[in-house]
């Protein structure tokens, strides 16, 4: 147990510096290529290198979130390719311990950083991107109007049908506007047509609908069915309590799944689900919250399988494997994640398709491990 304990305390100490100096040089990097690709447009908005300075600060969470596998995978794949290299893990092997067995502790190291990163991406680094992207938009003038058209939206379990060519979230007012009632077997009920819908605000304490507020209509017939026909009837202005859809559903609110935590994603997709709107985008980047962290753990075996692959230039042989390794991982992801956002693939499919393949070639890699 005590020569067991000693290996164990001297993997680590092979391992952590490694590991802290990949860290910060891989965020580092990830920083700088983040500063290059919009450094003509902060000069172009004469932006202080001050602020540039603080919008790139506030990158740098999401930085180390991206480059933990990586700064994991290079120290657990040099520490020990240095020992093969050293020639110390014959006299490891030769003293009974298997090389899974001195890799415990790095194993170790890496369940508690795949739960650790999930608790650190959904508390440290959304609330921080969230604010990168807010402050760098003010830099470059890049505005987002809650303004849309040519707007469907699906209430009530699909029993409610909106559809209108523009909102205006000024006024929270809706121009040429349908509305399509259906029974519960989807067939049709009625159809409201009017030339403009106005939100009136709920009032604390009235009688429905001023209570919870609802659409007041200008111009509008309700066309009801009647023996197979649409039937007109008179021109109102009147509010109509059951269309009560807040306003909020109709702005141009498209929500980056990457800048909210996961309870917060939840509740988007759950709203474009209940709307009617695309969610595949959406859904796959909520399923990336859960698989990206995973990869944590499986590079620690796919570090295990790349070591001891050679014994000449081992700092450039290890960093040419993890770079390899995080290229072919982030590329996979990418085009995994674009399938899934155009419904080739599904979302859960689309995030998790590259666990599950470094998962197998850990496996074969691991297998094929000198020991």
């Amino acid at each position: 147990m005590k020569k067991t304990n000693t290996l164990y305390k001297y993997i680590i100490m092979q391992f952590i510096p490694v590991f802290l100096g990949a860290l910060l040089f891989f965020a580092f990097i990830i920083v700088f290529v983040d500063l290059m690709i919009n450094l003509w447009r902060y000069i172009a908005e004469e932006a202080s290198p001050s602020q540039i300075a603080r919008v790139e600060l506030l990158y740098f969470p999401k930085a180390i979130f991206y480059s933990v596998p990586v700064a994991i995978l290079f120290g657990a794949s040099y520490s020990l390719s240095v020992l093969y290299s050293r020639n110390e893990l014959i006299a490891v092997f030769a003293s009974g311990v298997s090389l899974f067995s001195f890799t415990v502790p790095l194993l170790v190291f890496s369940v508690v950083f795949t739960v650790a990163l999930f608790f650190f991406d959904d508390s440290v680094v959304v609330p921080f991107f969230a604010k990168k992207v807010e402050m760098q938009n003010q830099l470059l003038k890049i505005e987002q109007s809650l303004n849309s058209s040519r707007i469907v939206v699906i209430s009530e379990r699909g029993n409610i049908v909106y559809k209108a060519d523009y909102y205006d979230d000024a006024t929270k007012r809706l121009t040429n506007l349908f509305v399509i009632l259906r029974n519960e077997d989807k067939t049709l009920n009625a159809i409201v047509r009017a030339e403009s819908a106005q939100w009136i605000d709920g009032e604390p304490g009235a009688p429905p609908p001023q209570a919870q507020g609802a659409w007041l209509f200008a111009g509008g017939i309700q066309y009801t069915v009647q023996n197979g026909s649409l039937v007109p009837g008179q021109p109102t202005r009147e509010i109509l309590a059951f269309l009560a859809e807040p306003p909020e559903t109709f702005r141009n609110n498209t929500v980056s799944v990457e800048t909210v935590s996961a309870r917060e994603a939840r509740e988007y997709i759950a709203q474009l689900r209940r709307t009617g709107l695309p969610s595949a985008e959406a859904r796959s980047l909520y399923y990336k919250k859960f698989s990206f962290p995973f990869i944590v753990f499986i590079v620690v075996f796919l570090s295990v399988g790349l070591s001891g692959r050679t014994r000449k230039n081992v700092l450039v042989s290890s960093l040419a494997f993890t770079i390899a390794a995080a290229v072919l991982f982030y590329v996979m992801q990418m085009v995994t994640m674009v399938l899934a956002k155009f419904n080739l693939l599904s979302p859960f499919s689309g995030a998790w398709i590259p666990v599950f393949f470094f998962i197998m070639l850990s496996g074969v890699l691991v297998r094929s491990a000198r020991t």
